[in-house]
């Protein structure tokens, strides 16, 4: 079992609500329009749509990394704005789709171990943390290597391993599966089925893997969300998946 602190996973409470967002780039129609939505504690929930339809952009307005128009964005009781964003970004990981982005020091337990020294824990127990991640990730092995020597399924868990080292209580993956063989894919599925955190968001055009990932799918298109659905109901639902531009060949 990943070692992180259980979160409550009472159904009731909303890990994250969006009421009213509007984001646009300057000089841009906006590319998210009114967006409404609340995604409660214990859900595992897929945001699709074409390449283009605003998923990334949506998903960095959650973690404040870029600034909304008009709307408000809660996380888990607490509203996202310039005086909490430091306590937003405690409870939530967020992974991009290149995990390069987020491996940049020497070796990949500098990596893991960043983070928590960052926020002021001792060096013992952010070592010991890391240790933990990346064993229960089969990276033990690679800890003294740098994530130039990893293979992309590699660096994808070590990204993850340093994400969950500050134990976020949501979880948001854009595109995790890019660039990863079957063998990878399933095993970063069996992963993610054993994390306990309250909320897990994935952005993906991956949809038989999201499938056996997620439970409820949101699909994102003209700014707006289209579809509200259970994953499984839509993914049965050629006519609709067509109709948003998501194939399942």
């Amino acid at each position: 079992m990943i070692a992180l602190k259980s979160p409550n996973l009472n159904s009731s409470i909303a890990g994250v609500t969006i009421q009213n967002l509007v984001f646009s780039y300057p000089q841009q129609p906006p590319t998210l329009s009114n967006i409404s939505f609340t995604i409660n504690s214990g859900e595992r929930v897929a945001l699709l749509g074409r390449t283009g339809a605003g998923k990334s952009t949506l998903m960095e307005n959650l973690m404040g990394l870029k600034q909304p128009q008009s709307g408000e964005i809660w996380i888990q009781g607490i509203r996202l704005e310039s005086a909490t964003i430091s306590q937003v970004r405690r409870l939530v990981g967020f992974s991009f789709q290149n995990p390069d982005d987020q491996l940049f020091m020497p070796t990949i337990l500098e990596d893991v171990t960043f983070g928590p020294l960052n926020y002021g824990m001792s060096i013992a127990d952010a070592r010991d943390r890391a240790f933990q991640l990346l064993a229960d990730f089969g990276l033990t092995d690679y800890i003294h290597r740098s994530a130039h020597e990893l293979s992309s399924g590699q660096k994808r868990l070590a990204a993850l391993a340093a994400i969950l080292a500050l134990e976020p209580t949501i979880l948001i993956l854009d595109e995790p599966t890019n660039g990863l063989d079957p063998w990878w894919r399933r095993y970063l599925a069996q992963v993610l089925s054993q994390l306990p955190i309250a909320v897990l968001l994935i952005a993906s055009h991956d949809l038989n893997w999201i499938g056996k990932t997620t439970q409820r799918a949101l699909v994102l298109a003209a700014g707006k969300i289209q579809v509200d659905r259970s994953t499984q109901e839509l993914l049965e639902d050629s006519l609709t998946l067509e109709n948003y531009g998501l194939p399942r060949d």
